[in-house]
């Protein structure tokens, strides 16, 4: 079996830790899932780290919000999961094609060229969404399963035991004591890693039309790939659409978006749109500690100076402040709104929002901060 840091003499004591490791990340196991887990691990032979990373997301796992913490924990005692196979890649499928196209002479038309099909995605990847036509949105859609999601992690106060962490004095004479005094394994910890808060707010006023769909896909992404994220849209007053985006089906999260959202594509009070999640969520701890993503052209028609302040107020509890705004990279264009004026000072990033590739950029920038 491949192990992960030595942490007991019997490979079985080293599965019953990681399991109880888990458990204090967050993972709700139980006894019976643990030796599930065990009688699973038995039965591979030979036993390697996918397989072992397997048989904990089947018999650890309970649904798809506990794969973040599942994820953090087994790269922590096995090492990065970057490697394991998906279960679609471990076999090899040979895919058979029963009919051919045939050109007006009757001949078979060659298969389109896979280089020419990776060409025109990437272009697709990075053209402006509002120039794309509906039968492109439609492809473009299609392509967000491709955008990596990364879960931002912070530091807790607790310790698990580790490796190659600082020496944890108090376990380590405890393992004296129990020996009478002989010399024991020096123990060694380290903090233990939690996953940080997501909060996307975005805009839906009138300004933002041509990419408001596109962005309430990328938060349904989001939403669907991070532990604990919500949602809020901002128009004229602020609204809360978290249970929405917990619709498996894109198309229905945004149907449920659509009827719960009374200011669609009407005008823009930022400020007392951020305001209000200060008073009614910041607060109360949806942002205290976590990365907000507002998602803007900064099209102020309220009070500027209300969402400078109101920003500033946020930023203080908030983690950082990541603006994406859909003409920050086009040609020309200078962030001299009134809105934008106001809010760069209290920003930890200000990213483009126009192309798949940008939010790529933007997801990126969510899980460094």
């Amino acid at each position: 079996m491949t192990a992960g840091p030595a942490r007991d003499s019997s490979p079985l004591d080293g599965l019953l830790a990681f399991t109880a490791a888990a458990r204090r990340a967050g993972l709700p196991t139980s006894l019976d899932r643990d030796q599930a887990f065990v009688v699973a691990v038995s039965e591979l032979s030979p036993a390697s780290r996918a397989g072992i990373y397997w048989a904990g997301r089947a018999t650890l796992c309970s649904g798809p919000d506990d794969r973040i913490v599942y994820d953090a924990v087994f790269a922590d005692w096995f090492g990065s999961t970057e490697s394991v196979a998906e279960p679609d890649e471990l076999v090899p499928r040979t895919l058979w094609q029963a009919e051919l196209a045939t050109s007006a002479d009757g001949s078979a038309e060659d298969d389109q060229d896979p280089r020419s099909s990776s060409s025109e995605r990437e272009v697709l990847r990075n053209r402006d969404i509002a120039l794309l036509s509906d039968a492109e949105k439609q492809r473009l859609w299609a392509m967000y399963a491709s955008l990596r999601v990364h879960q931002p992690m912070r530091r807790s106060h607790r310790f698990d035991p580790h490796a190659r962490g600082e020496v944890d004095r108090a376990a380590t004479v405890r393992d004296q004591l129990r020996r009478a005094g002989e010399p024991a394994v020096v123990r060694r910890r380290r903090r233990r890693d939690r996953p940080t808060r997501v909060v996307l707010l975005i805009d839906v006023s009138g300004s933002m039309e041509p990419y408001a769909d596109a962005l309430l896909r990328l938060a349904h992404h989001v939403a669907r790939g991070t532990h604990g994220t919500e949602v809020f849209t901002l128009g004229t007053r602020l609204t809360r659409v978290t249970r929405a985006m917990r619709a498996r089906d894109p198309e229905s999260a945004l149907e449920l978006v659509a009827r719960s959202v009374p200011d669609w594509s009407g005008g823009t009070r930022l400020g007392e749109a951020v305001g209000a999640f200060n008073r009614g969520w910041g607060r109360r701890g949806t942002a205290r500690g976590s990365v907000v993503v507002l998602a803007s052209d900064g099209l102020e028609r309220g009070d500027a100076t209300m969402l400078g302040d109101e920003l500033a107020a946020l930023g203080r509890i908030a983690r950082s402040i990541v603006w994406v705004n859909p003409h920050r990279d086009k040609d020309g264009y200078r962030p001299v709104q009134a809105g934008m004026v106001a809010a760069l000072p209290h920003l930890g990033s200000f990213v483009a929002g126009h192309s798949l590739a940008a939010y790529q950029e933007v997801l990126d920038r969510v899980g460094e901060a």
